[in-house]
């Protein structure tokens, strides 16, 4: 059920847009380090990161509603599909699991800590938890991400910022590797 290649064809039927996808693998990619790091299934987490926003291109009205009934059609698990609605606080639902809980932590942070590793002649090279720090204390940097929310998702999982930011940091550069070996990249 939660297999990769699967996914992406799903994927690829629904977001179009390069940037689109870049932000669904910075999600999947942190969804997987998180996994690592709790022991859960790495395929069903890292699926859950990379399909999360299937339907915002199509439907962003009604997003994440309409890619959660996608889903619930194709059989996949009633708590994925609930991590995927929890994910937008437009829905009120509530992020009870710990997948739900990870997905909206990283969600928006995976693009902020990207946006700030192409800004950096560098890149990820070097980047740590205290640069992000300070770029989120510059309210003109990535201005429409909530910092708040960035806070409030590693407060709900019950985790240090710090450690939380740095998790998701070593998550996104493992990823970026994977990438890169196949051609690809979050920050290209």
């Amino acid at each position: 059920m939660y297999k990769r290649q699967v996914a992406l064809e799903l994927l690829s039927k629904h977001l179009k847009t390069r940037s689109m996808l870049k932000h669904s693998f910075s999600v999947e990619g942190a969804m997987i380090g998180y996994a690592k790091h709790f022991g859960e299934d790495v395929e069903k987490w890292g699926t859950c990161g990379l399909l999360h926003d299937i339907d915002f291109e199509e439907y962003p009205e009604t997003h994440p509603r309409k890619g959660a009934e996608l889903l619930t059609s194709l059989g996949y698990a009633p708590d994925f599909v609930e991590a995927i609605l929890g994910h937008s606080d437009e829905t009120g639902v509530p992020r009870q699991s710990k997948l739900a809980k990870v997905l909206y932590a990283v969600d928006e942070l995976s693009g902020f800590i990207i946006a700030a590793a192409l800004v950096r002649p560098t890149r990820f090279d070097g980047l740590e938890a205290s640069s992000i720090k300070k770029k989120m204390k510059d309210k003109a940097f990535a201005k429409a991400v909530n910092r708040e929310h960035l806070k409030a998702g590693a407060e709900d999982l019950g985790m240090d910022f710090t450690d939380h930011v740095t998790l998701v940091i070593q998550a996104l550069q493992e990823k970026e590797r994977v990438l890169n070996a196949e051609g690809n990249s979050l920050l290209e």
